[in-house]
């Protein structure tokens, strides 16, 4: 039974993610939650394919810091967005806004699609129809059927 409990709070423990340190978590329960909110959306610059949240590097530890920082300042959740933009760059958000530099990115995709669909269609109306065959070539298949055929 000791055991059971044991694993049910080791696996709690993991589970509760970053900050499993109680000291780094902010006093106010509702700043702490737009935090952890946060942190599920800026990308670690280490691990690049996690979030803040889920990551255990030292930078990412570094980056919680500075969110819970930003809102004990009493920055909104966008200000704390451009704060490390402009330090790190757009890369920094696992969703990159929407702008003219990375439009290709978004729209590409899409006008790919498009662009496959309009040759595609092109294509299939440029395709000439199937001719009858000649008279000759009808006799020269018949004789080459006959022969396979015996």
């Amino acid at each position: 039974m000791k055991a059971r409990l044991l694993i049910i709070v080791a696996a709690l423990m993991l589970m509760a993610g970053a900050a499993s340190d109680p000291s780094e978590r902010l006093p106010d329960p509702a700043q702490e939650a737009r935090a952890r909110t946060l942190f599920t959306q800026i990308r670690c610059l280490v691990c690049q394919n996690e979030s803040i949240d889920d990551s255990d590097a030292e930078l990412a530890g570094d980056l919680r810091k500075v969110v819970r920082e930003q809102i004990v300042a009493g920055r909104s959740d966008a200000e704390v967005k451009a704060f490390l933009t402009d330090r790190y760059g757009e890369f920094v958000l696992l969703k990159p806004r929407f702008n003219p530099a990375n439009a290709v990115l978004w729209l590409g995709p899409f006008l790919a699609v498009i662009a496959g669909l309009a040759l595609l269609l092109a294509r299939l109306r440029r395709r000439e129809p199937a001719q009858a065959l000649t008279r000759d070539e009808e006799t020269r298949l018949a004789a080459l059927l006959d022969d396979e055929s015996t």
